[in-house]
């Protein structure tokens, strides 16, 4: 029994030593947190407790993601005074403060310092909430925080958090970026929201007193001049402008999603999205780096567009302030006006549409102004240089006007218009004079009676020209209401064949126009995803929050009308998890769109062919999409109720969803075969260059093993990261399928795989990859595995068969009648010898 009892103490100290580190939320005064203890958020999201960054040994008091490797750090107490051994400890005082403390003699080496707080406080203890979020509040709950850690950001933007100031107690809540990986203190590098004006945000390094880098002002939906950051399924954004703060911040819509944006030393700012499935960080989204993001790049009234070449130029009715600068290509002087402006003998207002609004640090706003007030405020004050409307929604509201050059200017794809004083000369505005008759003239009899005479007959005459322009255009009005306003009980020929052809329940809408329009903002240019040779795609969301996709059909070519209804043809009747899901159409007045599910990441040419999201998307995430892929194809070829040849499969047609899963999209060019059909012939070859087989290419012979062979070419695109067409190499003329075939048979495939990837790849599977895209893309249909044996390949480990060589060897050169356009288009007429 006394041994027992030694055991019952032992474990009851055990336990007392432990409490800490379970998944314990909280500490009061009395308790504390040691170098190894931790707290741990109630649903075990966040994590606190001291760690080291990096390769370094240095201790900080810090918040972490739990569960998640490599350790990703949130926030950082002591980011200025590491603690340099183990014996950190972290309390909370009885007046409220939080410490970090250090050394055989309790060094405090980080303070909360929260101030005095109420009287009303008693026993306050810290908690670290849900959000990631570390407060001291009162151990009743009541009240607000006494302190919390959201006030206080580093390098990471949470969900909850606020970034911008607190008007009334002067706290500013900026990011600023670690020194290093290595070094959570203060880096080179600020985020802030200035207040000077109208709101902004700026980055820019400490030391220089020059941002490097603006966004803003917001418009309503994002930052000016940062459309890709809009709200969407993932989270909603929030700003709000009183006069007690200004801030923005954002919520999430689903709870479960991870996802904060982050930082970098190096001052780019990034958002990123945790997927559970691969286990790592993905990235969502990145503030748009171009040379037109440089702040103030072409100078005052300089408009900068990275499209064009020289990038900046001169705003219409603006000429260079120092020609010679601007031809050597420094455009910092930027351009003055070419006509002097004259208030009092009145100016106008030229319109520019599509660019970031200037500079709003010298600016002053009305937020409930209309933009006909806005217009006569900027007309009366001679100071003013320009106007616009504050927030782009529905018709837009509010008053912004400028008192000074404008400037960091440049093309954006927003609906937003910015309107800049001019003189009435360069507006190209004339101005008719009123005809006088001249004292000889008043004297002459003759000619006054002919006068008398004529403007009778001429007044009757307009009168009667009048009387015939209303009536013809009430005619016209009626009859273009009958037009475009058909008896809904009628049918179009487009609208009937949409009805005929579903003839069995395909869980098919059909919208309305309007909805539609209202679901994009009216078509509007910052809700474009792309465009092609059918027409553009609309992001939308409806009432409800869904969002869509609207594939609208050019309306000024019929062209592709074909193309439409066999997709609706296809898709509606194709199910599986890797084909992007058809929701429904419209075809009302002229406008035929289909209706789709929306693609988040959008379409998996813009990762694997761009140098900045290809460096974060993983050898695991290509060898997964690889995998969906196959079996989408797999589910065309064999297992949906009709063989579909989807004669256009390359990487813009594979849209990605929120977890990087793969759907095979566009079916304009699909071609059903009936149950004993293999291949067909056609002399209308369409598909797009680099993905062609060579039997369709040139004799116009197309079958499954036509889309074997385009899948082979996006095998080894996802590999490399490098396209087929245009593909060179600085030690051959090879294309990327020749290319590939000389690494494999010199036993170096390895080398195509994108660099940033060698080091955490599974080196099986990716020569396993290399092999099958290889067979795929044999030159002879015969050669090459259907897409059940590529399914079944990618799943085993057994040996493979020897690959022959790959069609178009030739050092990178393929048979002229192939060589009919270098763009990377659909339709693509050729004709078969």
């Amino acid at each position: 029994m006394k041994v027992l009892h030694y055991f019952l103490i032992f474990g009851l100290l055990i336990m007392s030593d432990l409490r800490i580190c379970w998944a314990q939320d909280t500490i009061a005064a009395d308790e504390a947190i040691q170098d190894g203890d931790t707290l741990v958020s109630a649903d075990e999201m966040y994590e606190l407790g001291f760690f080291s960054p990096g390769n370094s040994t240095n201790r900080y008091l810090g918040i972490w993601y739990k569960n998640k490797s490599p350790q990703t750090v949130v926030w950082v107490a002591n980011r200025e005074k590491p603690i340099t051994d183990l014996s950190g400890v972290f309390r909370v005082d009885i007046n409220g403060s939080l410490l970090v403390i250090a050394g055989s003699n309790n060094t405090t080496v980080w303070s909360s310092n929260p101030g005095p707080i109420s009287l009303t406080t008693i026993n306050p203890v810290a908690q670290l909430l849900n959000p990631g979020n570390l407060v001291v509040r009162d151990q009743s709950g009541q009240g607000s925080f006494i302190w919390q850690s959201f006030d206080h950001p580093g390098d990471a933007f949470l969900a909850g958090m606020k970034f911008g100031k607190d008007l009334v107690s002067g706290r500013d809540r900026r990011w600023t970026s670690w020194k290093s990986l290595d070094d959570p203190s203060p880096g080179k590098y600020v985020a802030f929201m200035d207040t000077n004006g109208f709101p902004q945000l700026f980055f820019k390094e400490v030391q220089n007193p020059v941002p490097f880098l603006r966004f803003g002002p917001w418009n309503g939906l994002t930052f000016n001049g940062m459309p890709s950051h809009t709200s969407n399924s993932l989270f909603t954004h929030k700003f709000v402008l009183d006069d007690k703060e200004v801030y923005y911040g954002y919520t999430l819509v689903n709870t479960s999603v991870v996802t904060r944006v982050y930082f970098s030393p190096e001052g780019d700012a990034f958002r990123l999205n945790w997927i559970e499935r691969t286990q790592m960080w993905f990235l969502y989204w990145n503030a748009d780096i171009d040379m037109c993001s440089r702040f103030g790049q072409c100078g005052s009234y300089g408009r900068c567009n990275p499209k064009n070449s020289p990038a900046c130029s001169c705003m219409e009715g603006f000429e260079p302030r120092n020609p010679d600068e601007w031809s050597a290509s420094e455009w910092s002087s930027g351009c003055r006006r070419r006509t002097a402006l004259s208030c009092s003998n009145g100016d106008g207002f030229r319109v520019f549409k599509n660019v970031k609004m200037p500079d709003t640090r010298r600016s002053w706003y009305n937020q409930s102004m209309t933009l006909g007030e806005c217009e006569t405020a900027c007309k009366r004050n001679c100071s003013c240089t320009a106007y616009a409307n504050i927030d782009i929604r529905i018709n837009g509201s509010g008053c912004l006007l400028w008192f000074d050059d404008l400037i960091d200017i440049r093309t954006v794809d927003e609906s937003q218009d910015l309107y800049v004083r001019m003189a009435i000369s360069d507006l190209n505005i004339t101005i008719p004079s009123i005809p006088q008759l001249t004292s000889k003239q008043a004297d002459s009899n003759k000619k006054r009676q002919k006068i008398v005479v004529v403007v009778p007959i001429l007044s009757i005459l307009v009168i009667f020209i009048l009387i015939l322009a209303i009536l013809y255009g009430t005619w016209s009005k009626r009859k273009r209401s009958q037009v475009q306003l058909p008896d809904k009980t009628a049918e179009t020929d487009d609208e009937k064949y949409i009805m005929e052809s579903q003839d069995d329940d395909t869980g098919l809408s059909s919208f309305s126009l309007t909805k539609i329009s209202k679901s994009t903002n009216n078509f509007a240019n910052d809700k474009k995803l792309g465009e092609g040779g059918f027409g553009s795609v609309y992001k939308g969301v409806l009432d409800d929050g869904q969002e869509i996709a609207v594939k609208r059909l050019s309306k000024t070519s019929r062209q592709g009308l074909g193309e439409f209804k066999n997709e609706l043809k296809f898709i509606a009747k194709l199910q599986h998890r890797n084909l992007v899901k058809l929701l429904g159409y419209c075809i009302q007045r002229n406008e035929s769109m289909l209706i789709y599910e929306y693609m988040p990441n959008k379409s998996l040419d813009l990762f694997i062919f761009d140098k900045i999201k290809s460096s974060v998307l993983g050898w695991s995430d290509r060898f997964h999409i690889l995998h969906g892929i196959a079996r989408g194809l797999l589910y065309l070829h064999q297992d949906s109720r009709f063989k579909i040849v989807h004669r256009d499969l390359k990487a813009s047609n594979i849209l990605l969803d929120v977890d990087m899963n793969p759907k095979i999209s566009d079916f304009g060019l699909a071609r059903m075969f009936t149950e004993h059909e293999n291949e067909a012939n056609t002399n209308n070859i369409v598909g797009t260059l680099g993905y062609l087989s060579p039997e369709y290419a040139l004799d116009g012979i197309f079958s499954e093993k036509s889309d074997v062979f385009s899948f082979g070419v996006l095998v080894l695109e996802i590999v490399s990261g490098k396209k087929n067409q245009g593909f060179s190499h600085e030690n051959d003329s090879d294309n990327l399928l020749a290319h590939a075939w000389r690494l494999f048979e010199e036993g170096k495939a390895m080398e195509l795989l994108g660099a940033h990837m060698r080091n955490s790849c599974v080196a099986s599977e990716v020569l396993r990859s290399i092999h099958i895209g290889l067979l795929c893309v044999q030159h002879h249909a015969n050669d090459r595995p259907t897409m059940s044996s590529v399914v079944l390949m990618f799943g085993e480990e057994g040996a493979l068969s020897q690959p022959k060589q790959p069609a178009f060897f030739a050092k990178g050169k393929v048979p002229q009648c192939y060589l009919v356009s270098g763009n990377d288009i659909t339709m693509t007429t050729l004709e078969p010898r």
